[in-house]
């Protein structure tokens, strides 16, 4: 937290404590929803909380309300009267209560639901059939449309009387009278334009559009790929059924990016931030990985088992350079992998670039190991020399094999995600937990079957 906001939530602690709630008013009204969001859930307690919501401007209390986590909105819902809880949904937009209704339990949903005029909770169970990772699950209803033939003065008066319940004004939707989607037109074309001149005419005329079953992550890739504030969706037939904001495509990529990473490192998603899960709910998301990852390491247990006998009758001194050699190639080979699966999300690479990938991974492996490899003769003779037997042809062959490791990991590092993503599976889920378990595999047979063969 800045030092400007801590001085502003005591400004808030003061003005509440004090039952100052005109001035509390005042201050409020200058602030955005998520500030006071986080003023409520880390400053008050759970009475508290309901007694600072009722005292919330009207205009802001449901702006306020989508922005609280899922556990604090379910709390007020439960102290909230049906009067109370139809202010607030009716002052929502809709792909914003479809949000907040698949978050709650049922008893909860069954009250939102009773909570909605007819036509919302019809839109709202249209919204809620739509797979929860496509366009549909996170588009809204709630937009401009214009007619081809209006005038612009007459799209003007169109967006007076609908923008206010509308997402987004600044880009309208030009349908015909079967609601098919011909064209965009922004208000800043519109008020660049004379009042009398004609939609058809000042319209773009080839929209870029979403299906609504079409995944949401490449929706929000859309978007900001074309740096469009709204993305129409349509359905089968090309009649517009909603639109998608940036405000949700952001949530969507951070959504994304953090399930990657806890894909990466081996750990279950979840959606709850981390100070909101139970230690209960952390050991079931780490659990399975950490067991199945075990398991698999027994394979690297094997090959050393199988090679320690002859490894150490040719020196006892190899068998210490093991950790070493599997840290490095497990590292060389998580760069190689983490780029590319993040390329792959960013759709900057496909399957069929496998080539270019291996190539460019190939000339950049060979660098790197000459680096590493160099580097680490020099410390095998110079460091490692002081307090362990090592002769030129021990440090020349633990350098050697160094090289070929992280060439060999670079090489797999690269291709796993890639074969990951074409056998349609989750490069993060596939590739990086496996990763080194592989990599450590390769890099033992070939260290004990080098050594074993040179000395």
């Amino acid at each position: 937290m800045t030092e400007e906001m801590e001085v502003l939530f005591e400004k808030l602690t003061a003005f509440y404590e004090n039952r100052k709630y005109a001035d509390l008013r005042i201050l409020l009204l200058d602030m955005e929803p998520t500030d006071i969001a986080a003023f409520m859930e880390e400053t008050l307690g759970d009475k508290d909380q309901i007694r600072f919501f009722r005292l919330l401007p009207k205009e802001l209390a449901s702006d306020v309300f989508v922005e609280i986590d899922s556990d604090t909105q379910e709390h007020l819902i439960k102290s909230f009267s049906d009067t109370e809880l139809k202010a607030v949904i009716d002052d929502m937009f809709l792909d914003d209560t479809v949000d907040i209704i698949e978050e709650m339990p049922a008893n909860v949903v069954k009250r939102i639901l009773a909570s909605s005029t007819p036509e919302n909770r019809k839109q709202l169970n249209e919204l809620l059939e739509y797979p929860d990772d496509s366009a549909g699950s996170i588009m809204t209803t709630e937009f401009v449309a214009l007619s081809a033939d209006m005038t612009v003065a007459q799209a003007f008066d169109k967006i007076r009387r609908t923008g206010i319940n509308s997402e987004t004004i600044y880009t309208c939707y030009v349908t015909d009278g079967k609601k098919h989607l011909i064209g965009v037109a922004t208000v800043k074309k519109l008020l660049l334009s004379q009042m009398t001149d004609i939609i058809r005419d000042v319209m773009d005329d080839s929209p870029i559009s979403v299906e609504t079953l079409e995944d949401k992550e490449d929706v929000a890739m859309k978007l900001s790929k074309y740096d469009f504030l709204a993305l129409p969706v349509v359905d089968k037939e090309g009649c517009i059924v909603g639109i998608v904001t940036v405000d949700d495509a952001v949530d969507v990529l951070q959504e994304e990016a953090t399930e990657d990473i806890q894909k990466m490192a081996a750990i279950l998603p979840t959606e709850k931030p981390y100070l909101k899960q139970s230690v209960w709910n952390i050991w079931k998301a780490r659990i399975p990985w950490l067991l199945l990852l075990m398991i698999s390491a027994t394979f690297t247990s094997m090959i050393l088992s199988g090679y320690e006998e002859k490894l150490t009758a040719k020196s006892a001194v190899l068998y210490a350079f093991v950790p070493m050699l599997m840290d490095t190639a497990g590292n060389a080979g998580g760069q190689s992998s983490v780029t590319v699966i993040r390329a792959l999300a960013l759709n900057e690479i496909e399957f069929k670039d496998i080539f270019k990938i291996i190539w460019k991974e190939l000339r950049v492996s060979v660098l790197l190991a000459l680096t590493v490899s160099i580097v680490c003769f020099a410390k095998l003779m110079l460091i490692d020399s002081l307090y362990n037997d090592i002769s030129l042809s021990i440090a020349a062959i633990v350098s050697g094999v160094l090289f070929t490791t992280i060439v060999m990991a670079k090489f797999v590092g690269c291709c796993l995600p890639l074969i990951a993503k074409k056998c349609r599976l989750d490069p993060a889920v596939v590739a990086s937990p496996f990763i080194t378990t592989i990599v450590d595999a390769l890099s033992l047979i070939i260290y004990c079957s080098v050594a074993i063969a040179l000395l």
